[in-house]
């Protein structure tokens, strides 16, 4: 994996905040539903706080990228992250059930906030890199999501257990703040290039669309993100009781699997600067996408003939793998494809119509999964990531040669008279 990115010291600052956020947020992901099925004894309250945080994201997201390219990019992420402390604080209140509806508040503005700093982060990482190593700076981005992946849920249990919610959210907390010191730190001013002078929100919300349609691969990029979360929103609905009734397992194992995949990513995200070096990037995320889907399609039809657990682990890491290399290689075809200027409103379009789509993927699975076998449902899934793969590749067409783009000359200087 190339590192160079990691010596650019504004990268570095920005890397180290992510990784230490979402660790904190994995943390508080597995704490939350724990607390609030022990003070409530009722999975309703659980769905209601997953649904705020649908509602928090559907509700911003359509307009936070407008913000976004108005505003310094840099003080959105630091801002975000600040606010993130102030909002996560009431949890520290909640005792009894009467209570809960304090997680559901918290819930909604955090996944608010969520919306502001994704599609800041995502359009300042270009500004903090050389154009050389955008792919791996996208990749290392993708390793500090598996490496937060990987340790936040099993650090998430402990804490529950010791701390409870107040515990879990403390330490969220304290992890936010030390994202914001730590993006506070970078340097320079990073509001988008050409920014529209005169203000409109309407116009600005359709140029960013246009962004969007009027480009072949982003547009590409949108449609199959859109096809393959309406497979994860059933996968997330789905998953606990794919563990419980077809594997016959538990709550244990279930943080196996999730720790399978996170390893698996770990590894295609290793391997994913030397992959898009070699190959051209559309034919690679196809390939990554419908590898994916295959192996989730095995991976789902596997306890039709046998329980035994290792199999299914091995499987996990080994699906993890095409995430960790097309995960990056879409975002930086997506950043070298949208211009500066559009690129946090673009980024907002792609996520909410991907929001959408999950909370789509989850209806259909709640309202079939009484009638239909969770394998099946599940195997669906995965042939929708195999035609998201397939499709990828006939609405992109051939796409670049290369994620990597040179730098742009400097202006030839003007001679004095």
């Amino acid at each position: 994996m190339d590192l160079a990115p990691l010596r650019q010291r504004d990268f570095a600052l920005l890397f180290t905040a992510g990784l230490i956020s979402l660790t904190g947020n994995w943390v508080l992901s597995v704490a939350l539903p724990l607390a609030v099925l022990e003070l409530t004894g009722s999975p309703a309250a659980v769905s209601a706080v997953v649904v705020a945080g649908l509602l928090g994201t559907i509700t911003a997201g359509a307009v936070a990228g407008v913000y976004v390219d108005r505003w310094d990019r840099r003080r959105v992420v630091v801002t975000a992250n600040v606010l993130q402390v102030v909002v996560l604080l009431p949890l520290l209140l909640v005792r009894t059930a009467d209570q809960v509806w304090i997680v559901v508040a918290v819930a909604f503005a955090t996944q608010v906030l969520a919306q502001f700093f994704q599609p800041a982060e995502n359009a300042l990482l270009p500004d903090l890199v050389d154009a050389a190593h955008l792919p791996a700076a996208n990749a290392l981005n993708t390793l500090n999501n598996n490496v937060a992946r990987l340790v936040g849920p099993a650090l998430g249990g402990v804490v529950a257990v010791a701390g409870g919610l107040g515990g879990a959210a403390a330490l969220d907390a304290a992890t936010f703040a030390v994202a914001a010191l730590l993006c506070a730190l970078i340097r320079g001013r990073h509001r988008a290039a050409a920014a529209a002078a005169d203000r409109n929100l309407r116009r600005e919300l359709v140029e960013g669309l246009r962004a969007v349609a009027h480009n072949r691969i982003v547009r590409a990029i949108f449609v199959v993100l859109g096809v393959s979360s309406v497979g994860e929103g059933m996968m997330g609905t789905l998953f606990a009781v794919y563990v419980t009734d077809a594997l016959h397992a538990g709550g244990r194992e279930l943080g196996w699997l999730m720790s399978a995949q996170a390893v698996g990513g770990i590894v295609g995200s290793l391997l994913a600067t030397r992959l898009t070096a070699r190959f051209r990037p559309v034919p690679l995320i196809t390939a990554s996408w419908t590898v994916f889907g295959l192996v989730d399609v095995v991976i789902f039809n596997y306890p039709r003939w046998d329980t035994t657990l290792w199999p299914v682990i091995a499987l996990f890491v080994l699906v993890g793998v095409p995430v960790g290399v097309h995960v990056g290689a879409v975002w930086t075809l997506f950043q070298i494809e949208t211009p500066d200027r559009l690129r946090g409103r673009a980024f907002s379009a792609i996520w909410l119509g991907a929001s959408v789509a999950s909370v789509l993927g989850a209806g259909i699975a709640g309202v079939l999964g009484d009638r239909v076998d969770v394998l099946t449902l599940l195997t669906v899934q995965g042939v929708g990531c195999v035609v998201a793969g397939l499709s990828f590749r006939v609405l992109a067409g051939r796409g670049p040669a290369t994620l990597v783009r040179p730098e742009p000359e400097p202006a030839p200087a003007v001679a004095r008279q």
